[in-house]
């Protein structure tokens, strides 16, 4: 791979990582062990009637399903820069052929060639 590209492939996951950790923060508390986050449940402390507490459980449910592709997102980023330490990335994980620099252009977490993407 062209050493340039790699190096803005690069630099292009550590700002997604950033932007995903600064995201997930934003209504999420990292687990101590591993790359695990859980949604903060609200407080409460402004609700004294059922219908407050009803809307803070909603929230929180429709957080859950944000926080899980969040989360796989930055897994799938931190998975690309562990790759990249290693010198094994840009190299389709199924059939070991260099994946397409467009593709890894618009997805540099990409993990898999066209050919078998997803």
């Amino acid at each position: 791979m062209n050493p340039e590209l790699l190096k803005e492939l690069k630099k292009t996951l550590e700002e997604n990582k950033i932007k995903l950790e600064e995201e997930l923060k934003s209504f999420a508390t990292k687990n101590k062990v591993g790359d695990d986050w859980n949604v903060n449940f609200p407080a409460g402390e402004n609700c004294d009637d059922v219908e407050c507490e009803e809307d803070e459980v909603e929230e929180y449910e429709n957080l859950l399903p944000v926080e899980h592709a969040l989360e796989l997102t930055l897994r799938d980023v931190n998975a690309a820069l562990e790759r990249i330490e290693k010198d094994e990335y840009g190299k389709c994980e199924i059939c070991g052929i260099e994946i397409e620099e467009e593709r890894l252009k618009a997805i540099p977490e990409a993990k898999t060639c066209t050919e078998h993407k997803v």
